[in-house]
């Protein structure tokens, strides 16, 4: 593959609709190596050893909060550069936060109350909503948590100076991390458009749905938000020179395209996630 676009080659390789995606995912053993979850979408992560998956198929806390200016959007990392100076710890038993900029005092209470102190830092008002039951996602039709592989963060992250593995979580925020060494593995967990790939987390059942496009956001420094020289045409390059075989079908239109978005079914709403849970790959199916 030489371009973002799909090949006769690469489309050939995808597993056909109704048959399994287990033999071409190779026979090693993976299983989830870390979860987290961001309380208030756009800040920091907040690592937990179990995570209830809720009604629309995200996790419990995440992105239960979300800050909003006074014309009702996201203020987010793809519209506010400060947000990346923010750092946040989250409670998640008693629902408060601590906060913390430069030039700003620290702020520790509820978060609920903290409308003030961010409206003081961005320097306009905001105010923080929240939705209990599935959180704020990016993806409202593929809701579920999104996946990434130990391998990947490890490979990605040495196409750059300067940048370690932990960084590069940091900077793609996926909820799901996994024990893969192979990189690129979770690539397995989806194919072309139209399709999904199911799969298990313990007892949870997921579909893989697409490969994740990215924003503006990975290409900064996750705590100043300075941009990155060449971080958008060097993902894309290397993305592009080390694509798997498995991976395509039709989804690279283009190359900055990086960790899994999943759907979660109904009949695993309420199951619990725990690190430590074998992934299992399944059946391709069509949507």
């Amino acid at each position: 593959m030489t371009d973002g676009s799909p090949t006769g080659d690469n489309t050939s390789a995808t597993t056909e609709a109704g048959t399994t995606a287990a033999a071409a995912a190779g026979a090693a053993a993976v299983t989830l190596d870390r979860i987290a979850v961001y309380p208030v979408k756009s800040l920091d992560a907040e690592f937990v050893a179990a995570a209830d998956i809720v009604e629309n198929g995200g996790l419990r806390g995440d992105r239960e909060y979300a800050i909003f200016d006074e014309d009702g959007e996201y203020v987010n990392g793809k519209r506010e550069r400060a947000v990346h100076r923010i750092r946040s710890s989250v409670s998640l038993a008693d629902g408060t936060v601590e906060l913390s900029a430069p030039e700003m005092d620290d702020y520790d209470g509820p978060i609920a109350e903290a409308d003030d102190w961010l409206s003081a830092y961005f320097g306009y008002p905001v105010e923080l909503r929240r939705d209990p039951a599935g959180g704020f996602p990016d993806d409202t039709e593929a809701s579920g948590p999104t996946v990434i592989s130990t391998g990947t963060l490890d490979a990605v992250a040495s196409w750059f100076d300067g940048i370690d593995a932990d960084e590069m979580r940091r900077r793609l925020r996926p909820n799901l991390v996994l024990d893969a060494t192979e990189p690129f593995w979770e690539d397995h967990l989806f194919d072309r458009r139209g399709t999904v790939v199911e799969f298990t987390v313990g007892e949870a059942a997921f579909e893989g749905v697409n490969p994740c496009q990215r924003c503006v956001v990975p290409s900064r420094d996750p705590d100043t938000g300075e941009e990155t020289a060449d971080f958008r045409t060097t993902l894309v390059r290397k993305r592009r020179e080390t694509l798997p075989e498995w991976s395509g079908g039709d989804w690279f239109d283009h190359d900055f395209r990086l960790m899994v978005n999943t759907a979660v079914p109904e009949s695993s709403w309420g199951e619990t996630l725990s690190v430590g849970d074998a992934v299992t790959v399944g059946d391709i199916v069509s949507e």
